[in-house]
Formats: C-alpha cells, structure tokens, sequence
C-alpha cells in the first residue's frame, strides 16, 4: 500500500469516527473534604478491590466498536491519587500506550496529542511520582486563593489543614519537564481578598514551579455551599476580571491574563457546543457515564452505564438529556440579541438549572471577553439564533426565521407558487388528523406559524382524513401511489457524510389506493384511514421528554420534493427539512414510562 492509499484509508476511517472528550474517575475516593465539592459527602471508595484499568479498557474497547474515539482521557476523580502505586502506574501507562497507538487517527481528526492527564487535590500526590516522571504526566491541581483562605476551605476529611504538604508535593515537580499548572474558585469570600489574591499570583511565580501563565480562573456558584461561600454577581466579576487585567496586562503573566487564566469562560471550553453531551463524557468506574463534574452523580445528567447499555444508547441518551436541561429554563431573549450567541450557547445547562436562569452566570464576563480577545458581534446572528433554536429549543423556531432580505434567487413562496406539484406538497387542506375526537387541519413544518403539539395513549383513536384527489392529482400511475406516512422520534441522532443532527426515524409505512378505496369510514371527498393501530405498534420506541413527530404526504409527491430538491438549488436550500404536512406528539404510556 502506498503512502497516500494509506492516507486515503486514514481519512476515511477518520471522517467515519466520532471523537469524545472522555474523563475518567477510578476512584470515589478522595483524601480531603472541600467546603465546595460538587461531590459533598459521596467521596468514598465503594468498590473497593474491583479493577478499575478493566472499566476504562472495556468501556474505550466499546466505544471504538461503536465508532467513537477519545482523542482525550484525563483522570479525574474523586482524587486520582489515593489510588495505589500499581493501580495508578497501569492506569497511566495504558493511557499513555493508547495515544501512541492511535496517535495517526487523532491527529488525522484535527486533534492534538498529549500526554497523560491528571486533574488532582495535590494532596497525595508524592506516593506517585515515580510514574509522573516515567510517563511525563501532565498534572492539573487546585488550590484556594489567596492562600489565607486554602486551609479554612480545602481540609482533609479529619478537618486538618493541606496547604503546606500540597506546596512541599508542588516542589517535587521541580525536576519533572511536564506541563502543571493550578487552579482556583473564585467565591465572595475570596473576591474580597483581592489584593492578596493578586499578590499570591506573584508568589507562586517567583517561588514555585508552577507555569502560572497556564493557570486557571473558575467562578464558584451557589450548588451545595450552603452559608459558607457565597457567589459574586456578574457586575463583581466583571470588576475582578478588569482588576488582574490591570495588575497583570504587560508584565511577564500577561500571556496568562490574556489566555488560560479565563479560558474557562472563553470560546474554546465545553459550553462552546450546541449540545456538550454530543462531545463530553465522564465515566466512573461502576461504568456509569455522566456529562462532567458538574453533573456526576446527579440523575438528570446521567446517561446510562456501559456495562449495560449500548454505545447507541448512551449517545442518544446524553444529547436528550442535555437537550432537556437546557429547556428547564426558558430561552432568554437577549441571548438572541447579543450576537455572542455562536461563542457562548447560553451557557452551562447545570448552573442555568442551579440558578433558574436561561443565560450563562458569567455572562457579562464572557461578553467583555469576547471584544477583548477581538471576537466580533455574529454578522449572520440571526440565522445562528435560528438554527440554534432549532436544534436545541422547544420553542418555536419559526418565532426567530431570519428577516427576509433581497436576493437574487427566488422565494421559496414563489417557487411553490410556480410548480402545481410543489401546492399539493405544501397545501394546508389536504390532510386532516383526527385524534380522540379532536380534528387537526395539517400544514408543512416548514410554513406553518406555529408548533402544533399533542398528546396521545394507548387508548387514542387517531385517524387521518386525506383528499382523495391527492392520489390522482400530478400523478401518472395512481394505482401505485400510496399514503406515505413517516413515524420519527423525538429522540436526536447525526445521520449521514454531513453529520446532521435530526430527528430519528422510526418507520415509514405506505397504503396503497386499493386499500384506502376499501376503507368503510371514506368520505365523499376523502379517504378517511384509522392509523391507530400503527401509532401503537412502536410505542416502545417514542421519546418521553421531547415531542415525536408525524408527517403524510404520497409517495409520488415525496419522491417530487426529492427530486425538485436535486433539480433546483434554489429550493434545496430553502427546504432542506422534511417539508410535508405533520403534526408532533406526545405518547402517554404509564407502562412504558416506568
């Protein structure tokens, strides 16, 4: 094989793959009892002598069988290192081998490669460098800043102070050429000791090995702090962020104040992602999978175990459940104003829930930001907000379609209104849905004002009216057209070489004009066909928290839209979705909702 059939191959494996950020927690347990701790009082080994390199071989072997690979896993906790010597050393050694064997792939991808990865208290981390050093592992830690305030916060679970022994373990790292940095929350108590915080910066760059150009910035919220630490509003952060500009900008930590320091609210962190369960995933040793730290152990963002379900299962599952979350709260909208839509995506589903609010809790922050780092107000905001809505909000997107604005190509009205064909696809008197005596006129998705949704159960009576023109009407062979009925979930799945993100289709079912001109329910001009029986035969395969969907249209129209579609450029770009007649449900099964 040649170099580039070898390329070719690699590319076409590459563009097959889905690539995940992958965090892995071997451990529950941990050596300290912060005050903050997402985690709280669950930070306790609760499988002792189980293997925890076995979970993270099975669990990365399943993934790539599925197609989707880590092009990152970072160890995480708990804290990594109450881990034993050997138990720890395998972990990083199997990470380390697992980059290097598929370091082609990754890089192929447009992902970097890097080293082992682990994000740690600092607290043991002594009993572990010996294998820090063999595989130059990458050491990620926290502290509290100003150092005043670490051992009031940051204890071990006996309650005794940590900030000398983390400084000594610190020191270790001296001799060690590995990327280590630092981390630190920012909480009211803190922002009140500015100036110490700004001269504890300089102290540890004067006196340790810490890169504190790589350091990190984190602005605590109000989850499970009670009355001991208490957030700081976006006008408080705004004044911090201005403050280390003003003592930092300039001097030799100017590339930290201008990057990483804030990178965690910038454009290039997690919520820079319509949907962040499309791309991150935590994975405890159990085999459980969940969003991130943030959400570990909490069941709205948990997505299922890999020992149990499948691959498929756990994808659909974390784009679902960060799809929900995020229409917990409504869709604030100045969001859809800002034109920083397309950098910041609201924000943080976890803390938009944490504090009942539809915006990111460092918005003001993140906008300074923005025009800081000389990132432009969206010239296309519109069309972001509506694709956006349109993807990952329940409201109606059709409340955000772009203005019109002049064109040289025609209007998508005015070719439906040019092509007989295309009025049937698009006719709002063709189709009527009938369900539990309610009857519903249907209109294509793509013109109608408004969502239409209902409810549906087992016991519903759901019928369909449909002019008995319409198998006649632009149609050469009637007899072999057919009422084309397609079934889709609410559930979302990326289909295809473009990777769109669509609804998932669950069936598509035709009745031929025999069968309907033999239905003993036909009107005079319409053939009127109980479709009940269909709606239950998949109720197994419904969504239970985001609307199905129903669209009908005939064979013979669907196959025009298609080809319209490959014919005319104009249209394919203005009715890209499914553009026939439907109506969205919910289905209502207490048996399947258990």
């Amino acid at each position: 094989m040649t170099v580039h059939s070898k390329k070719v191959q690699l590319r076409s494996i590459t563009m097959n793959n889905k690539f995940i950020h992958l965090l892995y927690v071997p451990t529950m347990a941990c050596n300290m009892q912060c005050r903050y701790c997402y985690l709280e009082d669950q930070t306790v080994d609760d499988q002792k002598g189980s293997d925890c390199l076995e979970t993270l071989q099975y669990a990365v072997e399943k993934f790539r069988r599925a197609g989707v690979i880590p092009f990152n896993i970072s160890l995480h906790g708990g804290e990594v290192t109450t881990l034993s010597k050997r138990k720890f050393h395998d972990l990083i050694r199997y990470i380390s081998d697992y980059y290097e064997e598929n370091r082609a792939l990754i890089t192929e991808a447009g992902f970097k490669v890097g080293r082992p990865h682990i994000k740690t208290n600092l607290y043991g981390l002594d009993r572990h460098i010996d294998t820090i050093r063999e595989f130059n592992v990458s050491v990620s830690g926290s502290l509290d800043l100003p150092l005043s305030l670490h051992d009031t916060y940051r204890v071990t679970k006996s309650g005794a102070k940590t900030l000398d022994r983390i400084l000594e373990n610190i020191r270790l790292l001296e001799s060690i050429p590995n990327r280590k940095k630092v981390s630190a929350t920012i909480f009211k108590e803190h922002y009140e000791l500015v100036d110490q915080i700004v001269e504890d910066i300089r102290f540890l760059d004067q006196n340790t090995c810490l890169d504190m150009n790589d350091f990190n910035f984190m602005i605590g919220f109000d989850y499970n702090s009670g009355d001991l630490l208490h957030h700081i509003s976006e006008e408080e952060q705004l004044e911090f962020y201005n403050r280390m500009h003003a003592e930092f900008d300039g001097t030799n930590l100017d590339a930290g104040v201008n990057g990483p320091w804030f990178d965690e609210f910038g454009p290039g962190y997690c919520t820079n992602c319509d949907n962040c369960g499309e791309k991150f995933f935590l994975l405890e040793r159990n085999g459980d999978i969940y969003s991130c730290v943030r959400g570990q152990k909490h069941p709205d963002y948990y997505y299922g175990n890999l020992y149990t379900d499948s691959v498929e299962d756990v994808l659909n599952s974390a784009f679902a459940k960060i799809f929900q979350n995020h229409n917990r709260q409504p869709l604030d909208e100045a969001c859809t104003r800002c034109g920083y839509l397309y950098l910041c995506k609201t924000g943080c589903p976890f803390v938009k829930n944490t504090y009942r609010a539809g915006r990111s809790y460092t918005c003001l922050l993140q906008r300074q930001m923005y025009r800081d780092r000389g990132f432009e107000p969206d010239p296309a905001n519109d069309e972001t907000v509506y694709a956006y809505v349109a993807k990952m909000r329940l409201e109606d997107p059709g409340a955000y379609l772009p203005k019109p604005v002049e064109t040289s190509y025609p209007s998508l009205s005015q070719i439906i209104s040019e092509d007989r064909k295309l009025q049937y696809i698009y006719s709002g008197d063709v189709f009527e849905l009938e369900a539990d005596g309610v009857r519903y006129p249907l209109q294509s998705q793509i013109l109608r004002a408004a969502r239409e949704v209902i409810f549906l159960t087992p016991e519903s009576r759901v019928i369909i009216r449909m002019k008995k023109c319409l198998l006649e009407q632009e149609c050469d062979y009637p007899e072999n057209n057919a009422l084309y009925i397609m079934l889709l979930s609410g559930d979302l799945i990326t289909y295809g070489d473009e990777g769109r993100t669509k609804q998932r289709h669950i069936a598509t079912h035709q009745i031929f004009k025999g069968v309907l001109e033999h239905s003993s329910t036909n009107e005079a001009d319409d053939f009127v066909y109980d479709i009940s029986p269909l709606i239950r035969a998949y109720s197994g395969e419904y969504a239970m928290d985001t609307p199905n969907n129903l669209f009908f249209t005939t064979t013979a129209l669907r196959e025009y839209h298609y080809q319209k579609q490959k014919n005319n450029a104009y249209y394919h770009i203005q009715a890209i979705n499914l553009p026939f007649q439907n109506i969205e449900f919910y289905y209502i099964d207490k048996e399947f909702s258990r």
